[in-house]
């Protein structure tokens, strides 16, 4: 079948099977940081911005995904090299594999939250697994982004 995604603001037109997953037509259509981790929906490497909203790429089927605006972490330009900075100037560049997924859904949680507090930005985190780290070092990053204290 053949779709048509608005992806990071350019528009694809790719053929899919039925029953394929957004995750990998997003691989397959060149996104390589959508990491394809446990395919059940309970790591969250795979989070990319349904209409702004941190969704499970590996749960959406792409045809699902056609007429909404879906936002990688190369969609993020600038706004992804300040999360970056951030997270890492705590110390807490590790293996980088939950990296695209934290910025984007990082992202996401500073548009959405209006009064983040350190509760706020766990419970919003709560999905993106990191299996590298105790997390000490992205949250630091994060709340520093946020500019909770």
């Amino acid at each position: 079948m053949k779709i048509t995604l608005k992806i990071n603001n350019q528009v694809y037109t790719t053929h899919i099977d039925a029953d394929e997953s957004l995750l990998d037509t997003l691989r397959k259509l060149g996104f390589k940081s959508v990491k394809k981790g446990c395919d059940t929906g309970t790591c969250g490497v795979c989070t990319v911005l349904k209409n702004g909203k941190p969704v499970l790429s590996c749960q959406i089927l792409a045809a699902r995904a056609e007429g909404h605006d879906i936002t990688t972490v190369e969609g993020l330009g600038e706004k992804a090299d300040e999360i970056v900075d951030a997270i890492v100037s705590e110390g807490a560049d590790q293996c980088g594999y939950c990296g695209p997924s934290l910025v984007v859904t990082t992202y996401a949680m500073k548009q959405e939250l209006k009064d983040p507090t350190i509760e706020k930005i766990n419970q919003y985190l709560s999905g993106n697994l990191c299996r590298c780290s105790g997390y000490e070092g992205q949250l630091r990053g994060i709340k520093k982004y946020m500019g909770v204290k």
